[in-house]
């Protein structure tokens, strides 16, 4: 395939209208946008107050998608994610009243401060694009994407998320603090408005559907693809290690640097793709061992060390 200018201007487009409304993001609206042209999900995790809420609305207006907050708090119960089916007299029959996970854009604010049973109500949407309630499958709507956040400062009364949700997420990303002329340029912008409500779509959801079918075509070499699988089979052997990435996070790898690919305008990845989303792909699927957390080595720590062992494949005549 080749990647049109017509269809480069519509990927720079959402980016750039992002941009409107978040000053100095341009990394983290590029991973989102990334994310959901792959049709994964995300997990943002960053102290409140960075933007993280500002982020997502931003990404959902500039696509023109139903957009769905759910507040996550402790005594938040599934049904109050999903739906739930109630008797409706007149009718003498039951009625699906839909939850707010059937929307398009979801934000998920502090997931990690409700109860694993509540957290796993998740599980079947952001896998299988639908819920089940009483026994009846609803599909949810098309694009369906979902941003996580939690806060990494306080844990006192949270609920870690368990491997198999983070195994979820396509991405795990952080926001940062803005520099200080970034955040002179917010202040000033929101003195006398609010920018997002001011911002519109640039893109239907017909045509990020679209985009999201052109990203699957973008090649994939075997070198490159075997790249991704020695570096996946690393995390399994290295010492410090306890559980490595899984097949998922292979595959979500390689979609991941499909969409970067297409965001970037080529047609096929080249090995500099895989090593910029290496780290936002597996770091939140490795556990790691208990001497290696007391001794203050992290995931990304981990990733670094394996990229510069993995043998970076190199383009052969006629590849890519």
């Amino acid at each position: 395939m080749t990647i049109t200018r017509e269809t480069n201007s519509k990927v720079n487009s959402i980016i750039e209208n992002i941009e409107k409304v978040m000053i100095g993001k341009r990394d983290v609206a590029e991973l989102s946008l990334i994310a959901l042209l792959a049709q994964g999900h995300v997990l943002l995790e960053d102290v409140p107050g960075v933007g993280k809420t500002m982020m997502v609305r931003s990404l959902a207006k500039s696509v023109g998608a139903n957009f769905r907050r759910i507040q996550f708090t402790p005594d938040l119960l599934p049904s109050d994610v999903t739906g739930v089916s109630i008797y409706n007299p007149k009718e003498m029959e039951f009625q699906f009243l839909p939850g707010p996970i059937l929307g398009n854009i979801i934000l998920a604010d502090e997931i990690n401060r409700t109860s694993p049973k509540t957290q796993s109500a998740l599980l079947e949407a952001m896998e299988e694009s639908s819920v089940t309630i009483d026994g009846v499958t609803h599909q949810l709507k098309k694009p369906f994407f979902v941003m996580a956040t939690q806060n990494p400062i306080e844990y006192e009364g949270t609920y870690p998320l368990p491997e198999a949700q983070l195994d979820r997420f396509l991405l795990k990303m952080k926001m940062g603090y803005p520099t200080h002329e970034e955040e002179m340029d917010v202040l000033t912008r929101v003195q006398t408005s609010a920018p997002i409500e001011e911002l519109n779509s640039v893109v239907t959801l017909e045509e990020l559907i679209m985009l999201q079918a052109e990203v699957k075509k973008i090649y994939v070499d075997a070198t490159i693809k075997k790249y991704i699988v020695d570096l996946a089979a690393e995390t399994r052997t290295h010492p410090n290690v306890y559980l490595g990435a899984s097949p998922r996070g292979s595959i979500a790898l390689m979609r991941a640097v499909q969409s970067y690919a297409f965001v970037q305008g080529r047609d096929y990845v080249i090995p500099d793709d895989v090593q910029y989303l290496v780290k936002a792909v597996f770091s939140h699927r490795i556990i790691l061992k208990s001497e290696a957390k007391f001794d203050g080595i992290t995931a990304e720590d981990i990733m670094d060390e394996i990229m510069a062992t993995v043998q970076v494949p190199v383009r052969r005549l006629g590849s890519w």
